[in-house]
């Protein structure tokens, strides 16, 4: 499975393949249009009071993975939907968060490829 990770404040790449935001609000100041998503999922993002809780603190982050896999896993409908996706060809995680490295997308990620694996 190809999982890639972009920012929605980045142009789209020819090679992004099926993109998906995974937040649970829309990136502010980014055009639809200029988006190019091919679908949204609020209902992945992490729960609100998991997000205000962490508020993209590194000291916190493997924690935050810790609790935001734990909501994930009561997300079957959704993680397969990803997962389907992702085996029909890449697919891009697209993300609004500033930090490249501690945010929602990336933990996502973590958790689709060790399930696919499964």
């Amino acid at each position: 499975m190809q999982i890639w990770l972009r920012r929605a404040y980045d142009a789209p790449g020819q090679r992004d393949g099926t993109r998906v935001l995974v937040d649970r609000v829309w990136p502010r100041g980014v055009r639809k249009e200029d988006a190019a998503i091919d679908e949204w999922l609020r209902e992945i993002a992490p729960s609100t009071a998991l997000r205000q809780w962490f508020g993209h603190d590194p000291a916190k982050w493997e924690e935050f993975k810790r609790r935001y896999h734990r909501e994930l896993a009561r997300r079957p409908e959704v993680l397969h939907r990803l997962l389907a996706l992702a085996r029909q060809g890449r697919l891009t995680l697209v993300y609004g968060a500033r930090d490249e490295r501690h945010n929602n997308a990336v933990a996502l990620r973590e958790y689709l490829l060790d399930t696919g694996r499964g």
